[in-house]
């Protein structure tokens, strides 16, 4: 029977199966902003990670369907052990994540045995594990200022929002070097175009982006605080340097605004859209669903290393 069903694919209303398998299974489905308009669509909750992360803590449900990428699939199971943890794809994963390898991260973080670790929740569990405090965009600021001023930090792996926190904070931090594709291949050239032909149009940023971006935004935040901004801004003009899956719910929180997706470097590619986050379909939401894999899972010291500085974030938020 599941041979046939899935062979069959043109027969599946896949939005009915989901709704029906979702009851079934007592499950919940986390979807990130940047995923299609489709899976937030049929999502339970929608958000950026640090909503994510609070949501898969609160979850009543048996079994939790994380459309998103690897690491924020990681972050539910670590804090829910007990729990069925699902990623459509398990290819999903993240340039960011993949640019701090934990082997090198352990010895860089052993030349500074003073320093606690602040690492972005875009990073594996193996990271998380070698961390004192998980920070997020939407909380990295408020956390840092909680640190006392005479105890260095290591910030890691991204570069960019490292640099920005510094630049808020006034706080000197070391800095491991990673970065996101898609929030380093905005084009400064393109951009600065766009902001010519539209003039009305305010720019607005995700401190992932680079500082030569970020010193022309008029607004600058995580997922959500963007999303935020243009509901409550009086503008109706936006160039939007982020992954632009977020503009479904920008545009339809507000439906009288015109937003416009950052553009990338290349000419030939959508180099703006997020290529793992796009690796979720409705078809392998459905085909996880239905054979209940691929399934998250992780030696059990590392989760609970790993649980520990996440749980140290939702404190401190």
């Amino acid at each position: 029977m599941l041979k046939e069903l899935l062979e069959n694919k043109t027969a599946i209303d896949y939005e009915k199966e989901i709704i029906r398998l979702k009851e079934e299974m007592n499950a919940v489905i986390l979807a990130h902003y940047y995923q299609t308009g489709d899976i937030q669509e049929l999502a339970d909750f929608i958000g950026d990670s640090l909503e994510l992360a609070r949501k898969a803590k609160e979850s009543m449900a048996d079994v939790i369907i994380f459309c998103g990428v690897h690491f924020m699939a990681e972050t539910a199971k670590i804090l829910n052990p007990e729990k069925l943890v699902l990623l459509p794809d398990l290819e999903a994963g993240c340039s960011l994540a993949d640019s701090c390898p934990a082997e090198p991260f352990a010895e860089f973080k052993n030349r500074y045995p003073d320093h606690l670790v602040l690492s972005y929740i875009n990073c594996s569990a193996e990271i998380k594990a070698l961390s004192d405090i998980i920070v997020t965009s939407s909380n990295a600021e408020k956390i840092v200022r909680q640190i006392p001023l005479d105890q260095p930090v290591i910030f890691a792996p991204d570069k960019n929002l490292g640099k920005y926190i510094m630049k808020k904070t006034g706080r000197e931090m070391v800095l491991w070097d990673g970065s996101c594709i898609v929030h380093e291949t905005f084009s400064q050239r393109k951009i600065e175009e766009l902001m010519l032909l539209n003039p009305d149009a305010k720019l607005i940023a995700h401190p992932e982006c680079e500082d030569h971006l970020l010193e022309k935004a008029y607004f600058i935040g995580s997922t959500s605080a963007l999303l935020r901004f243009v509901q409550t801004d009086s503008s109706t003009e936006y160039i939007v340097a982020t992954e632009p899956g977020i503009i479904y719910q920008m545009e339809k929180a507000v439906k009288d605004k015109k937003f416009i997706p950052a553009p990338g470097q290349d000419e030939s590619c959508s180099c703006n859209n997020c290529p793992y986050m796009k690796l979720n379909t409705m078809e392998k939401l459905y085909q996880c669903m239905l054979r209940k894999s691929p399934e998250i899972t992780m030696p059990e010291v590392i989760r609970v290393k790993a649980l520990r500085p996440l749980e140290k974030m939702l404190e401190m938020s």
